[in-house]
């Protein structure tokens, strides 16, 4: 077994792993670090396979934005949880169900799944050796499915409009920021001075 070939199973007994345990572990921060870590060995399968552009996303956009977004919403807000596991066998037949139906399909791909000796034996390079991996997926991205790049970016902004209009709605006693009242003020309406005599203490309107 060379180098390559153990990395390979040490990043997949990993990544396996902590995927199981992000299901499996009953504190909600916990799940979000196996997260994190099964990211983080994914990452090291996309550079085994010379993808690293898509290694340093995993990176960046999943673990620095998305896992640490959910390490802080999970800690931040006060979640009963015991209130959610309330309604657990309530809902126990149908998870049943589910988890078999998923079972029988693992069962159906992994049973009928075969590899070509020919794939195996001679690897070929999916990017000419002239460029980069990043060069190759710009290119791809950019020419062949440019239109699809756009449609998904215009969903984007789609889902980013609707959730600014969301939280921009008037709430009835929720003070909200002026910043052109703010700029508006004088010293005239900023303050107000109170001549207090010496040694009479502070009124208790001024209080």
């Amino acid at each position: 077994m060379n180098a390559a070939a153990a990395f390979f199973y040490l990043f997949s007994g990993i990544t396996i792993a902590s995927g199981l345990m992000v299901v499996a572990a009953r504190n909600p921060v916990h799940s979000v670090l196996f997260l994190i870590l099964a990211f983080v060995n994914a990452a090291g399968l996309f550079l085994l396979l010379g993808a690293e552009f898509l290694a340093m996303l995993l990176i960046v956009v999943y673990v620095g934005a998305v896992a640490v977004l959910f390490l802080f919403v999970v800690m931040m807000l006060d979640v009963d949880f015991a209130e959610f596991r309330q309604g657990f066998l309530q809902y126990l037949p149908i998870g049943a169900l589910i988890g078999l139906i998923f079972a029988v399909e693992l069962l159906l791909v992994v049973g009928t799944w075969a590899i070509d000796p020919q794939i195996v034996r001679a690897p070929v390079a999916a990017i000419p050796s002239n460029i980069s991996n990043t060069e190759a997926i710009g290119r791809v991205l950019y020419t062949q499915y440019i239109y699809y790049f756009q449609a998904a970016g215009l969903v984007l902004l789609v889902a980013m409009i609707g959730a600014i209009v969301l939280t921009l709605r008037e709430r009835p006693g929720v003070k909200r920021q002026d910043i052109v009242a703010q700029n508006a003020r004088t010293k005239a309406t900023a303050m107000d001075v109170k001549k207090v005599p010496s040694r009479a203490g502070v009124p208790e309107e001024l209080a």
